[in-house]
């Protein structure tokens, strides 16, 4: 059984293996972007802040597109999963953000587990056929592909910056604060 804190998120092992550790820091920072999204309703997930439009719906959402992108996508190759298969990036580069607003708490909560559930998934797959060092499916146009490392590297850090807008954005909604 994991070891919660009081927000229920998970502690990192503090001498776990290079795997452990990276898996650890991730679930932290998913587990906290859930706790300062958690209880809202559809008002305070469109709260934002001058003068961004930044709002903590649209952070689940662009969290759901960016552990889609980079496991399924990336990592797979796999074509976008719906709901971004259909999107026109083109005409709106922050669609994912932008969209939030005509999305239910329920909607944006359930896109968000569910994404994150098939990440978990793909991400035990890649560890067991490959490991860490397994290069993704996709390259990057100079024909680099990321290791399973270093798109956990990147998620963590994705997570981190985010989270700390989030901490902004819901200290301004109700006044919860915490790490």
């Amino acid at each position: 059984m994991t070891d919660l804190d009081e927000h229920g998120r998970p502690h990192p092992p503090s001498a776990g293996d290079e795997t452990a550790t990276l898996l650890g820091f991730l679930e932290v920072q998913r587990a906290t972007l859930a706790w300062k999204c958690g209880g809202l309703d559809a008002a305070g997930l469109r709260a934002s802040l001058t003068p961004t439009s930044m709002t903590l719906g649209g952070m689940l959402k662009h969290m759901s597109y960016v552990e889609d992108h980079w496991f399924s996508h990336w990592l797979y190759g796999q074509d976008p999963q719906p709901p971004w298969d259909s999107v026109d990036w083109k005409a709106d580069r922050d669609w994912d953000w932008n969209s939030a607003a005509e999305d239910t708490p329920e909607q944006l909560h359930a896109l968000w587990q569910g994404t994150v559930a098939r990440s978990r998934t793909l991400v035990e797959q890649a560890l067991a056929n490959g490991g860490l060092d397994q290069l993704a499916r996709r390259s990057s146009p100079d024909g680099q592909s990321p290791s399973l490392r270093w798109i956990l590297f990147h998620m963590i850090e994705e997570y981190a910056r985010h989270v700390g807008h989030a901490d902004l954005l819901r200290e301004s909604v109700d006044g919860l604060t915490g790490e």
